[in-house]
């Protein structure tokens, strides 16, 4: 019988990174520039009622100081969750996609809780405001796909040895899973630490390696998303592509991929 895996990201990577920054100070400028000499995508969590107030980067800034990056929700005023009624919760997730949509000209769809608040309710509140996965602040120092997006639990915060989980991202693991390295945390930070270096060494580390993809947030999303609306024949030797992405996946320990419509035949 043929072994069919979902264990490869686009290009038949093992290894994915990518890296979540909230608040849109401007330092993100720096930062978002950082990552994009070396290659490196970012998701920006940021909040539509801040924009332009002190040092926060102004509306007509997104589009240039966020491209090739993904902006996304952090709430309106920056809020704890479960302190507000639903009604504010969903108004302050709709106005930011209202706001950041007109902005960048795509369909905003995540979010990163602030403070890192939330219970069961809010996540229903979340995905009613079209909000498909929302990071959270707890560290799993692990490398694994969420079951859940709207749960989304990164890998660590850039404090926290960073390269040392850069390095074991690479370990080798004799099952042939997806790794999936999520580093987190606040441009401002660098800042107020005066430890620039700490993300510029990183950056340079996990730069132009051919065994890794490097996306946003969404993008991962939508990638998992794909891989799991295959459709595969009962005997294993074809594989039907619904989505409009191309998936990788391997058949045997051989890795292949099936393209947007098409069906992979072995």
């Amino acid at each position: 019988m043929n072994v069919i895996k979902y264990n490869l990201f686009p290009g038949g990577a093992h290894h994915c990174i990518t890296l979540s920054y909230d608040d849109g100070r401007a330092a993100d400028i720096r930062l978002a520039e950082l990552f994009r000499e070396n290659g490196l995508k970012a998701t920006f969590h940021l909040n539509s009622g801040r924009l332009g107030m002190g040092d926060v980067i102004t509306a007509d800034q997104i589009p240039e100081v966020y491209r090739t990056h993904e902006v996304s929700c952090h709430m309106v005023t920056h809020p704890f969750p479960t302190d507000n009624p639903d009604i504010s919760v969903l108004e302050e997730i709709i106005e930011d996609r209202r706001t950041f949509e007109a902005a960048c000209g795509y369909v905003v769809r995540g979010m990163s809780y602030p403070f890192g608040n939330y219970n069961s309710h809010v996540i229903d509140l979340c995905r009613t405001a079209g909000m498909e996965y929302s990071r959270t602040t707890l560290s799993t120092k692990g490398f694994g796909i969420p079951q859940d997006f709207l749960t989304w639990h990164p890998t660590c915060h850039h404090n926290e040895n960073v390269m040392d989980r850069l390095e074991h991202l690479y370990d080798f693991d004799k099952h042939g899973r997806m790794r999936l390295l999520y580093v987190w945390g606040h441009s401002y930070e660098f800042d107020n630490a005066n430890n620039w270096h700490v993300i510029e060494e990183f950056a340079k580390a996990a730069a132009n390696r051919e065994d890794t993809w490097y996306a946003t947030n969404i993008e991962i999303v939508d990638y998992i998303n794909a891989t799991k609306a295959l459709r595969v024949s009962t005997d294993r030797t074809m594989v039907y592509n619904p989505t409009a992405i191309e998936v990788w996946f391997t058949i045997n320990d051989q890795a292949v991929s099936v393209k947007p419509g098409e069906t992979f035949k072995l």
